[in-house]
């Protein structure tokens, strides 16, 4: 290993998992470098350090052929600095991938060596067709139900791939789509680079599939995803996982379109970064020509791309299948709450509950429970009067993947319950109304059987798997060991009728065999 990199990781740094060997990803776009610096390189990834330099490498090379000696420069200034952080974050490994705009300048040789000068590793320039494997990847890492066809939209160009049952398919496309590139091919005219968009897609095979859904990336469309966010007054403003209906974003593309194209002021402008403002047309250009042509029914945006798809494509088989939102709850509970071994004994003791009842769950509200009870302890450092809403907004602006806004607002829903009661009245309602009327029930149940659950045990293991559940003639009855018969006081019996009412049950008792 480069020695430069060869750094151990500090064991004692605090809030991270003990052990941890940081990753980074230098990854080297037409339109920004970025520099991300995750915590380890797991099924679940964790960004310790995250920030681009916007420097337009890709500008003019459709014209030139070239990287304008300006934005070599300073691409190399921002390299510096980040060669810098990632030795200061100790990072064990550090992977550079350059994408479009360096994989077609003729002078990309004497910039790639630069950057190896600079990050003493080698520079990985992707094809198109690596760079959309690697973008569907990245979508398999943070969504790995999607079904579909993946575009990547950078800069300099727009990648295509798909993804089926069987995984990701044998051939990308590579179109030449990015937004600076149709910035300058179209004169400036949004109008003028939807034509361009319509043309050069006309022969694309993965457009016009039977896929009925099409996930986004790109920082252009996830710009255009917080402007339909806006314009629909929607609660929560994170893009992992934000599904939207094809037709309704397509309308709003065009209406974008429209309005720059007359120099008026596009919907959502004025919430808009000003790095993005002048790009977000062509992007919507590009999306809103693709959701047509491929007449989607439904758009899903990702966060996560090329360098989370290339740190997932480095796992072995088994590290692969691993489910990301439960070890990233998992983490969470090491790192949070006061026993991670309470959260497994929850996880029996709601088994056994939901067993005694005759509770039905699907396979995903079966994981979406044991995701509760992982990060039912969050939020115990907090005030009492605000643990409630601290861990609402852990769990809803946190940074786990592998659950969709619904599931988000269902996790967020049982820790409300948890810690506020059943007449919770959150200032994060509009949040929590996402999990609809029946994730919002079974979270109601979920919570209500929490606040049994901790004042038996006080958040410590050992105590939940002495106890168990039966129903009889509607009755709940929780039975405890006889050594634990000083449980049965006045506050487990309220907490074990609210519970009971929760279930739509008649009465609850304790019972000491």
């Amino acid at each position: 290993m480069n020695q430069f990199w060869g750094v151990d990781a500090d064991p004692t740094a605090q809030g991270r998992i003990k052990g941890a060997r940081p990753v980074a990803v230098l990854d080297i776009g037409s339109n920004s470098v970025r520099l991300v610096v995750y915590e380890r390189h797991a099924r679940a990834l964790t960004a310790l350090y995250n920030e681009k330099s916007s420097c337009a490498l890709g500008r003019g090379i459709a014209v030139t052929g070239k990287l304008a000696e300006e934005n070599m420069t300073r691409a190399l200034t921002a390299i510096q600095r980040f060669a810098l952080v990632a030795r200061l974050m100790k990072a064990g490994t550090v992977h550079v991938l350059a994408t479009s705009a360096v994989r077609d300048a003729s002078n990309r040789a004497e910039f790639v060596a630069g950057v190896e000068r600079i990050m003493g590793v080698p520079v990985r320039v992707l094809s198109g067709e690596e760079e959309a494997h690697f973008a569907a990847l990245g979508v398999v890492a943070g969504i790995p139900s999607f079904r579909g066809v993946v575009g990547d939209l950078g800069g300099g160009s727009l990648e295509l791939s798909s993804i089926s049952n069987d995984g990701v398919g044998p051939h990308g496309e590579t179109h030449e789509l990015g937004v600076i590139r149709l910035q300058d091919d179209s004169g400036g005219s949004p109008a003028k680079a939807a034509a361009l968009v319509r043309a050069r897609l006309k022969d694309s095979s993965l457009v016009k599939s039977t896929a009925s859904t099409f996930c986004a990336i790109g920082g252009t469309w996830r710009s255009l995803a917080k402007v339909y966010q806006v314009q629909r007054r929607y609660p929560l403003h994170m893009v992992q996982h934000y599904t939207v209906k094809g037709p309704d974003l397509a309308k709003l593309c065009d209406e974008i379109v429209e309005a720059a194209e007359t120099n008026k002021p596009y919907p959502g402008m004025d919430t808009t970064s000003s790095s993005r403002r002048d790009l977000i047309p062509f992007g919507a250009a590009v999306l809103g020509e693709v959701v047509k042509a491929g007449n989607f029914k439904n758009v899903v945006f990702s966060a996560l791309g090329v360098r989370e798809g290339y740190l997932y494509g480095l796992l072995d088989a088994a590290e692969q299948q691993v489910d990301p939102l439960v070890q990233a709850a998992e983490e969470i509970s090491v790192l949070r709450s006061r026993s991670p071994l309470h959260a497994h004994d929850l996880v029996g003791f709601t088994d056994n509950f939901l067993s005694a009842i005759g509770f039905a769950e699907t396979e995903e509200e079966r994981r979406l429970r044991r995701v509760a009870c992982l990060i039912s302890d969050i939020g115990w450092r907090g005030h009492p009067d605000y643990r409630g809403e601290q861990s609402i907004d852990m769990v809803a602006y946190g940074s786990m993947t592998g659950v969709d806004h619904p599931g988000r607002a269902f996790l967020a829903e049982v820790l409300a319950v948890r810690y506020m009661g059943l007449k919770q009245k959150s200032v994060s309602r509009a949040i929590l109304s996402l999990s609809g009327p029946v994730y919002s029930t079974r979270a109601r149940l979920i919570g209500a059987l929490f606040r049994v659950a901790y004042p038996m045990s006080a958040a410590m293991p050992g105590v939940l798997p002495r106890t168990s559940f039966v129903l009889e003639n509607n009755t709940l009855v929780l039975n405890l060991a006889k050594d634990l018969a000083f449980l049965a006081g006045e506050h487990l019996q309220g907490r074990l009728d609210q519970l009971a009412s929760v279930a739509d049950l008649k009465d609850a008792v304790i019972r000491i065999p």
